[in-house]
């Protein structure tokens, strides 16, 4: 099979190595686009079967050197629109937000909302629901403390999910980031997902990691 021009430019780098997390980093930094800021990507298979209710792994992590990402964060409130605003929130409001919804307008990457809207919130549940945005309790989205949800979310905060054959995907910042703060940002993620390795999950837990910028390859990385 004939290699395109990005696999002949990345014929140099094996793709079969183990590498540590920074050596991958500084491995695949000559192939980013001069055109834009690439994300590091993560990908992450766990030992688990997200079949069964108790190991469906999902939470919130901030990061500790953020994702270098601009998240327009929305807020679905009633009494808290002011503290909501004034903590930076981009799109905020009540029943007349949830119609803007319902006729398709989505203009954000977060949505928080106060425990009284929630039950308005179904009727935009099949808007927001797949893209993976419909406020959750269990992920602090669902809180009367809207202001602290909004900086958090602002501060670098990503979601991570068990997808199928329980596998992590998420950003890492870019790659305009150094090399440690990379690393920092991937032991914390890592770390977080030991810590929530359900107690049914028998056998090895991390099954194997790699990272990838935007448009780039992939690199085997050890996730110590």
């Amino acid at each position: 099979m004939k290699q395109t021009k990005k696999q002949q430019t990345w014929a140099n780098l094996d793709r079969e190595k183990v590498y540590t997390m920074a050596d991958a980093i500084e491995a695949l930094r000559p192939y980013c686009s001069k055109k834009f800021d690439e994300t590091l990507e993560i990908a992450i298979r766990l030992g688990i079967d997200v079949t069964k209710n108790d190991q469906n792994i999902r939470g919130m992590l901030s990061l500790p050197n953020g994702t270098g990402k601009t998240v327009r964060v929305a807020v679905f409130t009633i009494n808290n629109q002011e503290d909501a605003k004034k903590a930076g929130a981009d799109v905020v409001g009540g029943e007349e937000l949830i119609e803007q919804v319902a006729s398709g307008n989505v203009n954000f990457d977060r949505v928080i909302a106060t425990p009284d809207m929630m039950p308005k919130m179904s009727k935009v549940a099949r808007v927001l629901g797949p893209k993976g945005l419909m406020p959750n309790p269990k992920l602090g989205t669902v809180t009367n403390n809207v202001a602290e949800a909004v900086k958090i979310a602002k501060a670098g905060q990503i979601e991570y999910r068990a997808e199928k054959k329980g596998i992590i995907h998420a950003g890492l910042g870019k790659m305009s980031f150094a090399t440690d703060k990379l690393v920092e940002n991937a032991n914390a993620l890592i770390e977080q997902l030991k810590k929530v390795k359900p107690a049914s999950s028998k056998g090895q837990y991390i099954l194997g990691c790699s990272v990838a910028t935007t448009q780039g390859p992939g690199l085997k990385v050890e996730a110590k």
